[in-house]
């Protein structure tokens, strides 16, 4: 792919996150109430109502997430509406991640997912035929398709097929038109900056006649006049939330969106005003208006009038049962559409690439001035020419320090998002981290993290300080606590103002040692504590314990807490097990959502390794052993390329090979009962 493709995919992406949060902090406010509150959107609102640009959001949590049915499917060229479904089960966490959790017959989504769970596949998921006339007919179609339409440049026919089959596992008639239409319009945007060519050319794909006669109405209305205002009364009048059933519908917002594209011109921020201030479903239709415009004018658009970009550093939330994975970036989910893209058209994958590579202009992917750095801060701003994240400092000398931090863990206050947060650290203590800095004489750097201790209070761990151009650190023992941000600090023994850049930081593999022992909580008051949303549990009930470490209770099969990241390759995963009541529990390894992993557990009076794949659940090894799963047992499993081995009480129980997952997330299950653990304890292997 040339570059000029994949710095619009950026922009795409970019253009998605900015338009969610720009729309976020009024979304489902009347038009008049945005109004009278706030007069026209220009710019975030987040600081006027006390809340943070950045949260979790299902607009952008599954945007990205059932796009990576993809990946997880080696890369089909036509998608199939199951495929995407089986993506939904495995990375949905029940009444926690991504959806809007409205109930059966009401929110469309978790309608969809309850069909899914009780083995109907989709498309009869979505479909008028299952749910009703005005169910499948709402917004989440549009909501859920830019990542697909991004993957396929210049090719409206593929987007138009992984569109409507991605959107199909909940949504019929005219939300799947619409959403075409729209994904349509993305795919020919890489090529064509005219919108009306694009609706012209995107309607083609539509065959619903109640959209093309709104679509047509609404292209007239715009033609009348220069001022917004009044086509958004037209469409209040004539095709509001009055005029249709359901919470969300799809026809007001996809015409808000069509409206917003056609009289913003050229003007990136003026579009996203426009989305935002005409109500409704805002942070959806800023983050379509805002993908669409993001390809279609560019990434130079994105850098026109206020700063959008800066605060948001390139952030966002992806919330799904892989947890690690919730933790990104513009850049990291670009680099995932690219590899699409280049695969779908027999082109080789793009070069591994650092996790912090600042591939893009302007990218930072996270990194800002340290919020918790102690004293003078000598790092005055961030920015990126293409050499990688330039830091300017100025006064930098002996007691006054400049720093930097990204994100690798939930930030604190996360939790004030109607989206439940729900994540894993990407590094931690055990792993080593490189960072290659450019910087001139003089000046030193050293790496640092913060973590969350047993009080939930924040404390430092540092590295040495270094003037060797590339920095390496091996992250120390926690106890188990998590990182939650991790640093740069810049120091000299003289007088420096000038730019230091960072040309990358990176880290990969399983930690050496990666434990959690003993009782950590510290009173029954608090059974939440930080540290435990290290751990991300589709299993019922989980929660410190009061004796050992963990504790973890499920009713139905295929009950699963995990921690790690897909980073994590070969390992060994260990704990002491107290079983109680269940039909079988044990320890995960190389887990990618919840519904993909190896098992090494006791069930009854044997000790099994087992491959789950979505629906398959496929017994590797048996082995009996001499004692039955009660009381506390020791229990190791190690994942080493494609060998599996399992020791119960330090006897060998089992050995398997099976290359079907080379990494992923380390963790517990249990089925139909309670276990408790005593410890938890990783040790990368070779």
């Amino acid at each position: 792919m040339d570059r000029a493709t994949e710095e619009k995919i950026y922009a795409g992406v970019l253009g998605k996150i900015l338009g969610v949060y720009h729309g976020r902090p009024v979304e489902g406010w009347s038009y008049e109430r945005i109004i009278e509150t706030h007069g026209e959107v220009d710019y975030f609102v987040n600081g006027k109502m006390n809340l943070p640009i950045m949260l979790p959001d299902d607009d952008i949590s599954g945007t990205f997430a059932f796009f990576r049915a993809l990946e997880d499917n080696g890369y089909p060229k036509h998608l199939d509406p199951h495929t995407v479904g089986k993506t939904w089960l495995n990375y949905i966490i029940e009444e926690k991640t991504i959806l809007w959790w409205g109930g059966l017959g009401r929110s469309t989504e978790h309608t969809a997912f309850l069909h899914l769970k009780n083995g109907i596949k989709a498309p009869l998921t979505g479909s008028h035929q299952l749910n009703g006339p005005w169910i499948p007919a709402q917004i989440g179609a549009q909501i859920f398709m830019d990542a697909f339409a991004l993957a396929n440049p210049d090719d409206p026919d593929r987007a138009a097929q992984m569109v409507r089959a991605a959107a199909s596992v909940s949504h019929d008639g005219v939300a799947l038109d619409a959403a075409v239409l729209l994904g349509t319009m993305e795919a020919m945007a890489f090529s064509e900056r005219n919108v009306d060519k694009l609706l012209d050319a995107g309607l083609g794909y539509v065959s619903n006649n109640q959209l093309l006669s709104v679509v047509d109405q609404l292209r007239n209305q715009c033609a009348k006049t220069d001022d917004w205002h009044e086509v958004r009364a037209w469409i209040a009048g004539n095709h509001g939330y009055a005029h249709y059933d359901g919470p969300c519908h799809m026809i007001p917002n996809h015409a808000i969106v069509l409206m917003a594209l056609m009289m913003a011109g050229d003007d990136f921020g003026r579009s996203l005003k426009i989305a935002t201030t005409a109500g409704w479903d805002t942070d959806c239709n800023a983050g379509n208006v805002g993908c669409l415009n993001g390809v279609r004018l560019g990434l130079a658009a994105l850098d026109q009038g206020p700063d959008l970009r800066g605060p948001v550093s390139d952030f966002m939330y992806v919330v799904t049962a892989d947890g690690a994975a919730g933790i990104t970036d513009a850049v990291q989910q670009t680099r995932g559409i690219v590899a699409a893209a280049n695969a779908l058209n027999d082109e080789p994958a793009p070069a591994a690439r650092p996790k912090y590579g600042f591939d893009y202009p302007g990218a930072t992917q996270g990194f800002a001035l340290c919020p918790r750095h102690v004293g003078r801060q000598a790092a005055l701003r961030l920015g990126n020419a293409g050499a990688g994240l330039a830091v300017e400092l100025s006064g930098l000398s002996l007691g006054v320090t400049g720093s930097v931090s990204t994100p690798v863990f939930v930030e604190p206050f996360a939790a004030q998002s109607s989206f439940a947060m729900v994540a894993s650290p990407t590094l931690y203590p055990g792993q080593t981290v490189t960072a290659v800095i450019d910087r001139p004489a003089g000046v030193k750097a050293r790496l640092y993290a913060l973590i969350y201790d047993r009080d939930d209070a924040i404390q430092r761990i540092e590295g040495e300080w270094s003037d060797a151009g590339t920095l390496t650190w091996l992250v120390p023992d926690t106890n188990g606590l998590p990182l939650y941000r991790l640093g740069i600090e810049f120091g000299s023994d003289g007088r420096f103002d000038g730019s230091v850049t960072v040309k990358s930081v990176d880290w990969s593999g399983a930690p050496v040692a990666f434990e959690t022992k003993g009782m950590l909580v510290k009173s029954i008051w608090n059974l939440t504590p930080f540290w435990t949303r290290a751990w991300v549990s589709s299993a019922r009930h989980f929660a410190p314990d009061f004796k050992y470490t963990l504790c973890f209770s499920h009713p139905h099969e295929n009950g699963v807490a995990t921690t790690g990241s897909r980073d994590w390759d070969n390992y060994s995963v260990a704990s002491s097990l107290d079983y109680s009541i269940n039909d079988g529990a044990g320890l995960v390894a190389r887990a990618r959502g919840h519904r993909r992993y190896y098992a090494g557990m006791l069930r009854g009076r044997e000790a099994l390794i087992i491959r789950r794949y979505d629906d398959e659940v496929e017994v590797l090894s048996r082995v009996p052993v001499e004692v039955g799963a009660e009381g506390k047992r020791d229990l190791k499993l190690t994942v080493s390329g494609d060998r599996l081995s399992l020791v119960v009480d330090g006897r060998p129980a089992g050995e398997a090979t099976d290359a079907t997952f080379s990494s992923g997330s380390a963790g517990f299950i249990v089925e139909k009962g309670t276990i408790v653990a005593d410890g938890f304890l990783v040790h990368a292997v070779h």
